[in-house]
């Protein structure tokens, strides 16, 4: 739980609306659901599972909006109140039926991100924001934490791919140090479209670590008002 805790640490102390957790399994159903709304190719259920549980090398978060948890759980909906059990989507029990909800605790989950450490480098695997909730500086939010787990598992670079169309991403990561460092023909499977390969210097460097430190104390002052 080190790591967890080092990411709390770090928001401790000041009014933050959104917050960062550890990726739990039964967060998989809402994980689904957002990168379904995000992304046209998506990964299984399965995959995800076994990220949790297979892979030690793999760190994934989910972003709350604690306002979401907290006014459905003070104030239920109409809805809510009405509503009829429905079979819960993408069970976490397969072959075995279940009937629920998704939790006012699910229902905060806005986006989520993840990593593996191969060797000496994270390579960040997903970010995903709920398209309701772009254009607020989250995805830049998942990023730094991205970025500070890679402090904290002893990675010297990031790097990550990213389609050669999206050009809002790109931004954000150059403006974290990211440099284009290659090419990968035709990477994603849903229309064939290459991806740029993107990397940081060595996060280490006095330089890289005073102006990532710049960069996400603006960013959280910039949280704090929303």
């Amino acid at each position: 739980m080190a790591l967890l805790t080092s990411i709390v640490l770090r928001q401790k102390g000041m009014k933050v609306r959104y917050v960062v957790d550890r990726m739990t399994m039964p967060d998989v159903a809402r994980v689904i659901e957002i990168e379904r709304l995000a992304y046209p190719s998506t990964w299984p259920p399965s995959a995800y599972r076994k990220e949790l549980q297979d892979n030690r090398w793999a760190h994934y978060i989910v972003l709350r909006d604690k306002q979401i948890a907290e006014m459905r759980e003070a104030v239920p909906s109409e809805m809510d109140r009405q509503r009829k059990p429905r079979p819960f989507p993408l069970s976490l029990l397969p072959n075995r039926p279940t009937v629920t909800t998704l939790s006012p605790d699910l229902n905060s989950i806005v986006g989520f991100a993840g990593l593996w450490l191969m060797i000496d480098e994270a390579h960040i695997t997903t970010i995903a924001m709920h398209p309701g909730f772009r254009r607020r500086g989250l995805g830049e939010f998942l990023l730094v934490n991205l970025i500070d787990i890679a402090y904290d598992i002893g990675a010297r670079w990031v790097t990550l791919e990213v389609r050669v169309s999206n050009y809002t991403a790109q931004n954000l990561y150059r403006k974290y140090g990211f440099r284009e460092a290659g090419l990968r023909h035709r990477y994603y499977s849903d229309n064939q479209e290459d991806a740029l390969i993107m990397w940081t210097e060595e996060i280490a460097s006095p330089a890289y670590k005073q102006k990532f430190l710049e960069l996400k104390t603006t960013l959280y002052h910039k949280l704090e008002t929303q």
